[in-house]
């Protein structure tokens, strides 16, 4: 019989067989020198030397698997179903498996021990067969069609290593649509690291988990032990009131005996009204209908009975309004340009209804691209005096301070920037005399831009957003007319731009944010030269605009932001009659809008006037 193959890609046959047929060494030889220090050769321990062969374990295990296949010396057949059985050798199953080796130990005197043929039940005959090739082989193809039934068989077999392999592949493939059973399988099979990377991107994504429909599915403990969670990253306590009535109306006849139960871990006392009086309107099941009525009268009579009245948000759905940068021009007060371009950063918490003083920029910046990523600030841009500028600057809101940020490749003022896919893109604004139209994009990992594209025209004060893998332009000023009617998408992976429906006002110097699959526009200057008090939006459903209730006051270069189901609006430039002349002076006034009433809600004013600021949510 030939020899089986020696060590691959190294010179362990080499070795032994140079030294099988040398003289003996004679005594006190270095065997590190009488084989010339080749690889392998691991010195001497305790004065007596050793050789070790890095490849004889692979060398073993492959030589195992060639017996395995040729069904040489195999001592037992494992069967599962009626045709398939696998031949192997109980002390390798053993040596990589705790289930197979409890199985086949003989003072444990189970029959398996000493049969031929094994049978197992509860899993597949490919599985099998992959999972024992892995045993053999350290090697085996996870994919999507074979991951949960591979980690069932593993767990149960007591391969460590294949788990471990299938939790990392599932990890890497979680989604708003499968993670909430990527949970359950996890939690079901003791995958503790799993469940823990499933219930952390459910939390840190339940607006989106939320709408899919594996929510409907899941057993009621799940249920109450996502929604309980301080962890839950949402943008309105809203989105967890409906979710709980998604569930409890999938199913309603015997789910609704939960109602009381799960609306007692829904932060009931922060859902507007509007919003329960809607769920009752559309409710058809009685019983459920008369549960939330209940609900309600219980709110609103302040009685707390069926829920608690004193709630705070949600620890990851605490947020708060930075409003950056600006300008500052008062009619009382004398200024010049550059004595009144703000550094200062001021944060609105929403549910204390209160402004607090954060860490400066080192920069004061005006009509600034501002944005936030990954939980970090990023104020890029801007103009201070009569110079543009490329820098920028990331706040970390954890530790409260700025640090600097490579420049853009193109100084930039009244520009668009927005996130999308993990990354900024700066387009568009004044670029010096000129008007620019190139688009750069920045990485954060590499701290570095580069060019990506152009603008279908050159065009600057115009407002941007990043929705669902596409940027919307909307409004602003070009080379032709300085006030714009203009929407376009943009599609950075094809570099497709698209046309869309057209505002009812032209406009420039607004301000821009999206609330509930809509567009708002607020503001602005118009064709007219008038400071609008109007707000008109737009629905990516429908290709539609429609206006809605104007502000209380007129405001161009407003700062704004959505939080909460309420749009924010903060600041920003007034008409003012001023000697006999017309001009344009900062305002502190600070408001909010309710889409579900339509209606406007004056909130704490700034604590100065500021215009020409930027607004993000964290």
């Amino acid at each position: 019989m030939p020899p089986l193959n020696n060590c691959n890609g190294n010179n362990c046959g080499d070795i032994i067989c140079s030294l099988s047929t040398q003289s003996p060494l004679s005594p006190g030889t270095d065997l590190s020198q009488a084989v010339g220090g080749v690889p392998g050769t691991a010195g001497s321990s305790g004065g007596k030397p050793r050789f070790s062969c890095p490849h004889y374990a692979q060398k073993m295990l492959l030589n195992l698997n060639a017996l395995r296949l040729d069904s040489r010396f195999c001592d037992v057949e494992i069967k599962v179903g009626d045709a398939t059985s696998v031949h192997a050798h109980r002390a390798v199953l053993s040596a990589s498996s705790a289930y197979f080796e409890a199985m086949f130990r003989p003072e444990l005197g189970l029959s398996e021990g000493k049969q031929k043929t094994v049978t197992l039940h509860s899993i597949r005959a490919d599985i099998l067969e992959l999972l024992v090739e892995f045993i053999y082989t350290g090697q085996i193809e996870i994919e999507q069609s074979n991951v949960q039934e591979l980690l069932a068989a593993a767990d149960m077999l007591q391969v460590p290593e294949v788990v471990d392999g299938c939790c990392e592949y599932l990890c890497r493939e979680l989604h708003s649509s499968n993670a909430l059973g990527i949970l359950r399988f996890a939690e079901a099979h003791n995958c503790r690291q799993l469940a823990e990377v499933a219930a952390n991107f459910v939390h840190s994504n339940f607006p989106k988990v939320a709408l899919e429909d594996e929510l409907l599915d899941i057993p009621y403990t799940l249920l109450v032990k996502v929604i309980a969670s301080e962890a839950l990253r949402v943008d309105s306590e809203y989105q967890v009131f409906n979710a709980a009535l998604r569930w409890i109306r999938h199913d309603v006849v015997p789910r609704r005996q939960y109602v009381f139960e799960i609306l007692s871990h829904v932060r009931i006392a922060l859902v507007p009204v509007g919003l329960i009086d809607q769920a009752i309107a559309e409710c058809r099941d009685v019983s459920l209908k008369i549960a939330l009525r209940s609900v309600r009268k219980d709110l609103t009579s302040r009685r707390g009975q069926l829920v608690p009245l004193r709630v705070c948000p949600r620890v990851c759905a605490k947020k708060s309004i930075y409003v950056i940068g600006g300008s500052r021009r008062e009619q009382s007060a004398g200024w010049t340009p550059t004595d009144w371009i703000f550094e200062s950063v001021i944060k609105y918490d929403i549910f204390r209804r209160e402004w607090i003083e954060s860490a400066p920029m080192e920069i004061g910046r005006i009509l600034p691209g501002v944005a936030a990523l990954g939980g970090k600030i990023y104020v890029i841009g801007g103009e201070r005096g009569s110079q543009i500028l490329a820098n920028g600057e990331v706040y970390d809101t954890q530790n409260n301070n700025w640090e600097p940020m490579a420049p853009m490749n193109v100084p930039r003022c009244e520009f668009g920037l927005c996130t999308l896919g993990g990354t900024l893109y700066a387009m568009g604004g004044w670029i010096g005399e000129d008007i620019g139209g190139s688009i750069e994009c920045y990485d954060p990992m590499k701290n570095a831009w580069r060019m990506v594209g152009d603008l279908p025209e050159p065009k600057f004060s115009m407002g941007v957003v990043s929705f669902e893998g596409l940027i919307y332009i909307v409004g602003g000023c070009n080379t032709h007319s300085r006030y714009l009617t203009d929407l376009i998408s943009y599609n950075p992976v094809t570099n497709e731009w698209t046309k869309l429906a057209c505002m009812q006002t032209a406009r420039c110097q607004m301000g821009v944010a999206i609330l509930d699959r809509h567009l708002y526009v607020v503001g602005g200057n118009s064709s007219q030269q008038e400071i609008l008090r109007t707000v008109e939006r737009y629905s990516f459903d429908e290709d539609k605009w429609s206006m809605v209730s104007p502000m209380t006051v007129r405001r161009s270069s407003p700062a704004v932001a959505a939080a909460d189901g309420l749009l924010y609006v903060a600041g920003g430039d007034q008409p003012c009659e001023i000697n006999f002349y017309r001009a344009q002076i900062t305002i502190a006034s600070f408001e909010c809008y309710d889409p579900i009433t339509d209606q406007w809600k004056v909130c704490p004013d700034l604590p100065t006037s500021r215009s020409e600021a930027g607004a993000v949510v964290v």
